[in-house]
């Protein structure tokens, strides 16, 4: 299998940061199924790790992800899969985006580029996002007929609200630059171009130069109390994901996507 992700450890004051670079070096970074399950091992690897007060993750100089990738043989093999065998793959995503919120390390995401579906959902989970001034994002799934999964709904509400949530998801067309991306409250920070990484670093090392466990208690009191109704809200998740998946929008939407074609949706 490519290696798509590489950590590096001990940087920063006292070496407290660490980096984990997402780059699949084709300029667009897009998540396959193997790209999901080495993204969730990396922000496991830190389960054990004392030694870890931050860890910023990182994609490409030209995107931080292009969401899920349509075309990769596994994530195609989806159209033939019964429904028992289907809910169990969609799990990817939302295992994903869990595991990177529930790490004990305060996470900082560095967004050059584009960060669209499910580069968004991840960027949303981590603790603090750091997007460059020329950087967009977009959600564009209920314009290929399904909808925003991985837990992302509560995630951007709780960032954003109620109306700038809907704005987000369901104008898929809406591309979300990083002056609104701020005024939206859905990232913390917006560096020049070129340079979300460097400025995500520099908070890092503030953050690093904090009392490591204070910094962890404090974080997952917040995210407790945050995030205490989201099961409960969400807990259809990837059965609603599931069931868009086998409308007739759906196939049209990703046939429209790839033909590049504007789609024909009908409601069934």
């Amino acid at each position: 299998m490519a290696d798509f992700v590489k950590i590096e450890k001990g940087l920063g004051p006292d070496g407290r940061i660490a980096v984990v670079r997402f780059d699949r070096g084709d300029g667009i970074n897009a998540m396959s199924p193997e790209a999901l399950r080495q993204l969730t091992d990396a922000a496991r690897s830190f389960e054990d790790d004392g030694e870890t007060s931050v860890v910023v993750l990182t994609g490409g100089a030209k995107s931080f992800s292009a969401g899920f990738d349509l075309k990769d043989p596994e994530g195609r093999s989806r159209k033939s899969m019964d429904l028992g065998a289907l809910r169990r793959h969609l799990k990817l995503g939302p295992r994903l985006t869990r595991a990177w919120q529930e790490m004990e390390q305060i996470t900082i995401g560095a967004i050059e580029g584009f960060c669209v579906g499910g580069g968004v959902a991840l960027a949303v989970a981590l603790d603090f996002r750091v997007m460059a001034r020329d950087a967009h994002m977009r959600v564009p799934e209920i314009g290929l007929g399904m909808n925003m999964s991985w837990q992302s709904v509560p995630r951007m509400l709780h960032l954003m609200g109620p109306a700038r949530t809907k704005q987000a998801v369901i104008l898929a067309d809406q591309r979300i630059s990083a002056a609104d991306a701020y005024e939206w409250r859905l990232v913390e920070e917006v560096a020049e171009p070129g340079k979300a990484f460097d400025a995500a670093m520099a908070l890092a090392a503030k953050v690093a130069a904090q009392p490591p466990l204070s910094v962890a208690m404090t974080k997952l009191t917040v995210n407790r109390l945050a995030h205490a109704l989201d099961d409960l809200a969400s807990h259809m998740d990837v059965d609603q994901f599931a069931l868009a998946s086998m409308s007739e929008d759906h196939k049209e939407g990703v046939e429209a996507f790839l033909s590049r074609r504007k789609p024909r949706f009908k409601g069934r």
